[in-house]
């Protein structure tokens, strides 16, 4: 094991790895959770959603241990998930199992991309500027979405959108929000599980001591007891749909899928690298081109199984704090994922208002590259706003990409800055005017 993670290369040992995995899985197991419910929404069974996830993750993140040998922990993707749900199935009317077939053609795509490093020359194209407005764009997103699924922010016929009246539920939200951005604040491991958990147990009185989630959630109690254990649910297993997902009206949904996760992807790569000086000779991420191929197998391997894409988590930063710096620790987060195949019954008893915490405060931690945008020129500034602001505007991550980049190339083509042009980007931008027609 020494050997084959090169544990004293690295200046590490088994029990700081285990610690390291344990403490990443810690940061990242609320994906079990808020996943399922997320996707429910689209008429997927939770319990099976679960199990993809569970699946998924554990596998993924096992691969990129072995396989990448980074301490990167790969899960369903928040944003994506977003994406998957609210735009896609919901947005534009597409049945479940033809996206996932889009996230399994992503994937492919993907992983094509990587094996012959194409990938790098569509990563060079895109500007950085839209990068880090798309990352705190998707951000805001699932910030929205924790708030519009808490009730906390609803349809308003005078203004848009509006705050709800104060109830029990609304409250219980609340004391939700800010118990988990204490935990947040004070970097309690396992914060947003924790503050999961305790809104849930919050949450147990309504409808039966005190108020009635009637009004909002159509049930009078919103917690209700379902056991503890249960088989896993393999019921979602190949049901993506191949034929329709390779449609004309879903390409742009596909190419939607694979620039998030390729965006998701390299953003974290480098975070991660950067953060614990995880680089190779040339100062470029540790095992890069590995890393790229088991992320696009993620995606890949997440449509059969019946989930949105899989993605490598920046939350992997909190295992690397505690010493972690191999593969082994990705492998003890991925193992840790694998008991929860048997907890369906108990985990989905957790209600909306429970998860919607974790959703706004994810989409705290995306805001972090918006510091990078360079304000002071308006010629960057203005595509990368648009890009920002048109995500949660339009509910929409494809729209915000596609007017990123057309504001980008109309403007610096005007402006006569040739330079920061490239023929990838020209040939992106007539893929975002496809998308916009057959959309």
């Amino acid at each position: 094991m020494n050997d084959y993670f090169q544990l004293e290369v690295n200046e590490s040992n088994i029990k700081t790895e285990i610690i390291a995995g344990l403490t990443t899985f810690l940061a990242t197991m609320y994906i079990i959770v808020v996943n399922p419910k997320m996707l429910e929404t689209t008429g997927m069974q939770f319990n099976g959603v679960l199990t993809a996830t569970v699946l998924v993750s554990a596998f993924s993140s096992i691969m990129m241990g072995l396989y990448a040998k980074n301490p990167i922990v790969l899960a369903p993707g928040m944003g994506l998930n977003a994406f998957f749900t609210y735009s896609v199935v919901l947005g534009k009317n597409i049945p479940w199992e033809t996206a996932l077939g889009a996230v399994f053609w992503s994937g492919v795509i993907f992983l094509i991309l990587s094996v012959f490093n194409v990938r790098t020359k569509i990563v060079k194209a895109i500007p950085k500027q839209i990068r880090y407005a798309v990352a705190a764009g998707i951000g805001l997103f699932i910030t929205f979405i924790g708030f519009f699924d808490a009730k906390f922010i609803v349809p308003d016929p005078a203004t848009i959108l509006g705050l709800c009246d104060l109830d029990m539920v609304t409250i219980t939200f609340i004391a939700g929000l800010f118990i988990t951005a204490v935990l947040v604040a004070k970097r309690v491991k396992g914060a947003l599980i924790i503050g999961i958990i305790l809104t849930t147990i919050l949450a147990v009185p309504i409808g039966r001591l005190w108020g009635d989630a009637t009004p909002l959630f159509a049930t009078k109690s919103i917690v209700t007891w379902k056991g503890i254990f249960a088989a896993p649910d393999f019921s979602l297993l190949f049901k993506m749909d191949l034929v329709h997902s390779l449609s004309l009206a879903v390409w742009p949904v596909i190419f939607a899928f694979l620039f998030t996760d390729m965006f998701d992807s390299l953003s974290t790569f480098i975070g991660v690298a950067e953060a614990a000086n995880l680089v190779d000779e040339d100062g470029e991420p540790r095992n890069i081109k590995q890393s790229m191929i088991v992320d696009a197998l993620s995606t890949a391997m997440s449509g059969p199984l019946g989930t949105s894409s899989g993605t490598s988590y920046i939350e992997s930063a909190a295992g690397i704090e505690e010493g972690g710096r191999t593969g082994l620790t990705a492998v003890v987060a991925g193992l840790l994922f694998l008991p929860f195949l048997f907890f369906s019954p108990l985990l989905s008893m957790v209600p909306k208002i429970a998860t919607s915490p974790a959703l706004v405060l994810v989409g705290v931690f995306m805001m972090k590259p918006i510091v990078k945008i360079n304000w002071s020129e308006f010629d960057d500034a203005i595509p990368a706003f648009l890009a920002l602001i048109l995500i949660p505007a339009t509910y929409s991550i494809t729209q915000g990409i596609i007017w990123g980049f057309l504001s980008w190339t109309v403007i610096k083509l005007v402006m006569g800055k040739f330079d920061e042009l490239s023929p990838m980007l020209i040939i992106i931008d007539i893929f975002a005017i496809l998308a916009l027609i057959v959309g």
